[in-house]
């Protein structure tokens, strides 16, 4: 287990470049980490809080990016995007202005706080915009290295961070180049997830393994999928499953289906997420509790990709 969160991991690495780079600006919709109290303090001329605003963070972020700063807005995943569509779709996608988006508490990341702190249709708007590129992290070593990423990246960059501290999957000299890791081989079948559920599709692997089945695990974290890449990994599959901790319609699975329509590798897909029919959870009691409601949790995942896989598709 990690003892940092991506958030911390994330923000201890832009501080770190922000020291030496004085044209590295943070503006903060009045959201606090320690990383962000040490960079307030030790650098109050790069750090801004625009308060409650977060559509004036957005635009005040791609007015300071026209003038050369290398500027980072944050705040809690659902409103610096879907309260700030508008603005970023205008101000930013729209003139190609390379700001980069921070979002914490993707999926349900904020459990207890209800549907409004939900972030579960984030992948399926923001992906809709050109110029903008969604970077979805599993774990803090990820989140490390797409802070140094997004220092270069010369387009829209919407960096989705959980707020849990996970179990590092990756190792700090792993290449995050290509947008996509297989993480577990297979040459019949794979999960294919993102962000906190890699977690999750790790888990119902090896589960499944202790039962003589093998299936494999890729983690898309790159969104436009990288097509050349995902064919190649999955060249040999006979069936994939999706999953996400997202609404269906538009989402993930729907990201991965489109690259395997575009590229003409017709094969048998599975996707779970939430579905509308289920609608919004009011549920309490925390992130596993809402997951068994949409089926989610690791027994329901375990039970659906067991059922795909014997299934006879021909």
């Amino acid at each position: 287990m990690s003892n940092i969160a991506q958030r911390d991991a994330f923000w201890n690495r832009i501080y770190e470049r922000a020291l030496v780079d004085k044209n590295i600006i943070v503006v903060s919709a009045d959201m606090g980490a320690p990383a962000l109290d040490k960079f307030r303090r030790d650098l109050p001329g790069q750090f801004v809080n625009v308060g409650i605003a977060e559509q004036n963070g957005i635009l005040i972020s791609s007015g300071m990016t026209l003038t050369g700063k290398k500027v980072f807005v944050y705040a809690i995943a659902p409103f610096i995007t879907l309260r700030c569509f508008e603005q970023i779709r205008v101000n930013s996608a729209i003139m190609n202005i390379p700001i980069t988006i921070v979002g914490v508490g993707a999926g349900f990341g904020y459990e207890d706080s209800g549907p409004t702190h939900h972030m579960i249709e984030d992948i399926a708007v923001m992906r809709a915009l050109p110029n903008l590129v969604i970077n979805s992290i599993s774990d803090s070593v990820m989140a490390a290295a797409f802070a140094d990423i997004s220092c270069d990246m010369r387009t829209t960059n919407y960096v989705r961070l959980d707020r849990m501290a996970l179990p590092d999957i990756y190792r700090k000299d792993n290449d995050f180049s290509k947008g996509l890791a297989v993480l577990k081989e297979s040459k019949d079948y794979y999960i294919v997830s993102t962000g906190s559920m890699v977690h999750v599709a790790l888990s119902v692997a090896r589960r499944l393994a202790k039962k003589k089945v093998n299936i494999g695990v890729i983690d898309v974290y790159s969104i436009p999928v990288n097509e050349k890449g995902f064919v190649k990994a999955i060249k040999t599959a006979k069936k994939l499953i999706t999953l996400e901790e997202h609404f269906l319609p538009g989402g993930f699975g729907s990201a991965i289906c489109e690259v395997l329509y575009d590229s003409h590798h017709l094969i048998p897909v599975k996707r779970l997420g939430l579905t509308i029919e289920k609608g919004y959870c009011y549920k309490y009691g925390g992130r596993n509790i809402i997951r068994e409601y949409y089926g989610l949790n690791e027994d329901a995942v375990c039970k659906e990709v067991s059922t795909f896989i014997k299934k006879d598709t021909r």
